[in-house]
């Protein structure tokens, strides 16, 4: 049976009909901002389902309005991920092997993880007004998530340039045109849509579809562990350094 829905003091949401569950991110006062607490429960959810049988798609949301603000900055510094055991390196693992499809839906901002996530989704449909950015480099940081390796390899590298070193904030309509998303719609069309899509996908033979995934992410399943790990052990160092004590305190200074 599909797993039980998360409580609620961990900000996620699940619903499951038909070979699909959906994971709606459910902290909206909060800019859906992520918390330890919740990349654990996310993990958590993305382990059951690639567990059990009866799912065959996973559905990732923010809902309506928001995707998600990327880290919580005040609990992020509280609780720094400092090892292989972080929840947001739990949460990375969990979705980057992720035997099932992964289908998402963006809204609003997707920021930080909220951007690089995606890179390890199957299929993306993106609001075309959606706000994305990955403002590591402003933040003293590194890119995560294997995006360093991914972002190049998907986009080209003066794209990820632009967007990883500059840190450029960009709208789902080119998130869209660049590869990063299948299709940028108006807002409301965008759960409906990516719903509709899992549908189709949990409709189909679950072994060969597993199996097609597998064959696609494998040629480049071994680097994205190594970027991962790379990532994770200098992302750790720069939190530690002068540069990112001096931005993260310029920016919890401004609210």
């Amino acid at each position: 049976m599909p797993a039980t829905p998360a409580t609620p003091t961990v900000h996620l949401r699940q619903a499951y009909a038909k070979g699909v569950t959906t994971l709606t991110i459910d902290r909206p006062d909060k800019r859906n901002a992520i918390t330890g607490a919740m990349y654990t429960a996310l993990a958590e959810a993305f382990e059951a389902a690639d567990a059990d049988a009866a799912v065959h798609v996973i559905v990732l949301t923010g809902g309506p309005t928001l995707f998600t603000a990327g880290n919580d900055l005040a609990d992020f510094l509280d609780r720094p991920p400092t090892t292989e055991e972080a929840p947001g390196y739990r949460f990375m693992q969990a979705l980057s092997g992720c035997r099932k499809p992964v289908v998402a839906a963006v809204c609003g901002p997707a920021i930080g993880i909220g951007t690089t996530l995606l890179l390890h989704c199957d299929l993306v449909y993106v609001a075309a007004d959606a706000r994305l950015s990955t403002p590591f480099v402003p933040l003293g940081l590194v890119a995560e998530f294997a995006s360093s390796l991914l972002m190049p390899l998907r986009l080209g590298h003066a794209q990820a340039a632009e967007w990883l070193l500059q840190a450029r904030t960009f709208s789902g309509t080119e998130a869209a045109a660049q590869g990063l998303a299948n299709a940028a719609l108006p807002a409301a069309d965008v759960l409906p849509t990516a719903q509709a899509a899992a549908a189709r996908l949990a409709a189909l033979p679950p072994g060969a579809l597993q199996d097609t995934k597998a064959l696609m992410r494998r040629p480049t399943q071994a680097a994205v562990r190594e970027a991962l790990l790379a990532e994770a052990v200098l992302f750790a160092q720069r939190l530690q350094s002068a540069e990112a004590k001096a931005a993260f305190g310029a920016f919890l200074s401004k609210g």
